[in-house]
């Protein structure tokens, strides 16, 4: 079936309201009738089979008739400190993250962006919540990740270390230290899974630089802010190919690639 995203404001009891851009996709791309069925999802981690009902040119009403806990999210916190990129290539980062699980997304304004006015960026935030938001739809997610507003790269550390958890910055510099090892080292035992349940790193900040490469100096910052630069191997791979290695990799070696892992989603 297919899935959409509401406020939580659009479901009342058993009744859901469908408006926005899902109205055309439903009415006019899908060419669904009443008495069809699809998925909304609020945000909060459950999913509901509604019953469409009605439908005007604005508006679909919808009847609930089951529920149950959205299985799409990963037990892992993967958020992407990702350096704007020109043209599209951001917006595939957003896309193909989306769908691979990464819970929250931050652009990045480095020393060396091709793209580094902020107010530009900004402009295009709504577009780039459309990307996630299909995204997520698309791949069975339970929950929309986030999408912050652009952080300098000092701020973006300070931020990443007041968040507690395991931060990473993928550098070209770094020849020593990959993945594994860092892994292994916060959790020696249990280098996938720690405990029955639960993952041995649960929230993970990683950070990705931009096309021309992050300079000696801000990976002295990050550094300074207990994140921990890494090498993804002894390829250089492209701004926008780099940051969903590192997470698909992260994923794997935590156990977050199994349908057996997958949870309703993060509180928030």
């Amino acid at each position: 079936m297919h899935r959409f995203f509401v406020p939580p404001a659009a479901i009342e009891g058993d009744l859901v309201r469908i408006s926005g851009p899902a109205v055309h996709q439903i009415s006019h791309v899908l060419r669904l009738r009443s008495g069809q069925r699809v998925v909304v999802l609020d945000d909060s981690g459950r999913e509901y089979t509604v019953k469409l009902v009605r439908r005007g040119q604005k508006e679909i009403g919808g009847r609930i008739v089951a529920q149950a806990q959205a299985m799409g999210e990963p037990r892992t916190r993967i958020t992407l400190y990702q350096a704007v990129l020109k043209g599209e290539r951001f917006e595939w980062v957003l896309q193909k993250g989306s769908e691979l699980g990464i819970a929250a997304f931050v652009p990045l304004l480095c020393a060396r962006n091709v793209v580094r006015d902020p107010a530009a960026v900004a402009k295009k935030l709504p577009r780039w919540q459309t990307i996630i938001r299909e995204a997520a739809e698309q791949s069975h997610r339970g929950r929309l990740p986030r999408l912050q507003t652009p952080l300098d790269f000092a701020a973006a550390c300070r931020q990443a270390q007041a968040m507690g958890g395991l931060s990473l910055l993928a550098w070209e510099e770094e020849t020593a230290l990959d993945l594994k090892q860092v892994l292994h080292a916060r959790s020696p035992a249990a280098p996938g899974l720690a405990g029955d349940d639960s993952p041995a790193i649960a929230n993970i900040q990683l950070f990705i630089g931009p096309e021309g490469g992050l300079t000696a100096q801000e990976a002295a910052l990050a550094t300074a802010q207990d994140i921990q630069p890494i090498t993804l191997g002894p390829r250089i791979l492209r701004a926008e190919t780099a940051g969903l290695v590192a997470a698909a990799a992260l994923f794997y070696e935590l156990g977050d690639l199994s349908r057996a892992s997958q949870v309703a989603g993060h509180d928030r």
